[in-house]
Order: C-alpha cells, then sequence, then structure tokens
C-alpha cells in the first residue's frame, strides 16, 4: 500500500514509513500543496494511493464518491511527527 501525504501532515513521514509503505509521497513533492481536494482525489484514485489527512474533508468525499480511494483520517490534535508516524505503524 502507498501513501499521498496531505499538505496538514509533514513531508518527513514519506522517509519514516518507506519501509512500511513504499512508493508513498507527499503532496509537497508533487507539487500539489495547493491543490483542491478533488484535483488530490482523483490523483490518489488513479495512482492507487490512499489518502492520508487530518482534513475531514477527504472523509467527507468518501461518503459521497466511494472508493477508491480510501481515507485515513487522522483525529489527532496538535501532535508530532513521530506520533502519527507511529499511529500509523500501529493502524
Amino acid at each position: 500500500m502507498k501513501l499521498l501525504i496531505d499538505h496538514n501532515l509533514s513531508f518527513r513521514l514519506v522517509a519514516r514509513l518507506t519501509d512500511l509503505f513504499p512508493g508513498s509521497v507527499h503532496v509537497r513533492g508533487l507539487g500539489l500543496e495547493r491543490a483542491d481536494d478533488a484535483v488530490l482525489w482523483e490523483f490518489a484514485r488513479d495512482g492507487g494511493y490512499v489518502i492520508v489527512s487530518k482534513d475531514a474533508d477527504f472523509h467527507q468525499l468518501s461518503f459521497a464518491l466511494g472508493h477508491p480511494p480510501k481515507v485515513v483520517w487522522i483525529k489527532r490534535g496538535n501532535c508530532s511527527t513521530r506520533e502519527i508516524e507511529l499511529a500509523l505503524r500501529t493502524a
């Protein structure tokens, strides 16, 4: 499984999770950090990515459009990149 990590999460997650999720990317590395949700949704769907975001909008889109792509909604407040990494590793 490869992840598309949204702009509201650290780009450092890609390197930290490469052993578990090879082929993952961050929107920043694609030049899509300012793209709207529909563009990211299509990119993830067409590329076989799972969207990882703190944004509830993707969660709502999954109800409206179904999957693919699947969405991992991180519902944590202010926390470190390490905490997000550990949450993704143990989920």
